[in-house]
C-alpha cells in the first residue's frame, strides 16, 4: 500500500469516528486532528530549536560585541561567529527542523487531494459546502469564498502574530536566514491560496499550533 493510499484510508478511518460530531465536516476535522497529530509528534524537536532560540538570544550580548569588535572583517566576524554558537551550542537552523520534517507530510496530503491518488471518495467531501479537493477560484463569496476567505483571516492573523514576535528576538550578527524566517508566515498564506482545501487546512492548523506553541514555550521552561 503507497504513502497516499495509506493517508487516505487513516483520513477515513478518523472521518468515521468524527461523523457523529461533524456530519458532512467529519474529513475536514479529520485533517486538523491528524495535523494536530503530527505537531504533537514533532514537539521534541520544537522544544530543543526553542531552547536554542533562547540560548542565542542570552547570548545576543556576545554576538554584538564580536561583530562590533571583527566589522571590518566579515570574514573573520564569520567565524568567529560560528565558533560561539558552537561553544555554545546555539545552533541557527535549529528552528528550520519541526518545518523541514513536515514537507514530507505536506506533499503526500497534497497529492493525495491534487490527484485524488490513494484518496479514495475523500474529494467528495466538503467543509461548509466547500470541496476539500478544490482550489480557490478568486471570489469571496458563496460557500468556498467563504470558507477560503475564513482559512485566509486565520493564516494572515497568526502570520503577523508569528512576524511580530519573531521580529523582536533575532539576535545581532544573525545569518540571513534567521531574519528571513519570520517573513515565511506570510509565504503560507500564498500557498493556501493555490493548493486545494485540504492542504491549505492542514497549514492553517500547522501555522495555528506552531504560532500557540512556541509562545507557550518562551513563556515557560523549555
Amino acid at each position: 500500500m503507497s504513502l497516499f493510499s495509506c493517508l487516505g484510508t487513516l483520513l477515513s478511518t478518523i472521518a468515521d469516528q468524527l461523523d457523529p460530531l461533524f456530519g458532512a465536516s467529519a474529513t475536514a476535522a479529520a485533517i486538523v486532528v491528524f495535523t494536530l497529530c503530527v505537531r504533537a509528534a514533532l514537539h521534541p524537536l520544537t522544544r530543543a530549536a526553542v531552547r536554542g532560540e533562547k540560548a542565542r538570544a542570552r547570548l545576543a550580548p556576545k554576538f554584538a560585541e564580536v561583530s562590533r569588535r571583527h566589522r571590518d572583517d566579515p570574514e573573520r566576524m564569520r567565524r568567529a561567529l560560528g565558533e560561539l554558537r558552537a561553544k555554545e551550542g546555539a545552533s541557527p537552523m535549529a528552528g528550520c527542523l519541526p518545518a523541514l520534517v513536515q514537507l514530507p507530510v505536506f506533499f503526500v496530503m497534497y497529492h493525495v487531494f491534487s490527484t485524488g491518488s490513494g484518496a479514495g471518495d475523500l474529494l467528495d467531501h466538503t467543509l461548509a459546502g466547500a470541496p476539500l479537493g478544490g482550489r480557490w477560484d478568486g471570489a469571496l463569496d458563496g460557500s468556498r469564498g467563504l470558507v477560503h476567505l475564513a482559512l485566509f483571516t486565520l493564516i494572515a492573523a497568526v502570520a503577523t502574530w508569528t512576524w511580530w514576535r519573531a521580529r523582536k528576538t533575532v539576535v545581532p550578527g544573525a545569518p540571513g536566514m534567521a531574519r528571513v524566517l519570520p517573513l515565511l508566515s506570510f509565504g503560507t498564506l500564498v500557498t493556501a491560496a493555490v493548493v486545494p482545501l485540504a492542504a491549505g487546512l492542514y497549514l492553517a492548523t500547522s501555522t495555528t499550533w506552531t504560532a500557540v506553541e512556541r509562545a507557550l514555550l518562551h513563556r515557560g521552561g523549555s
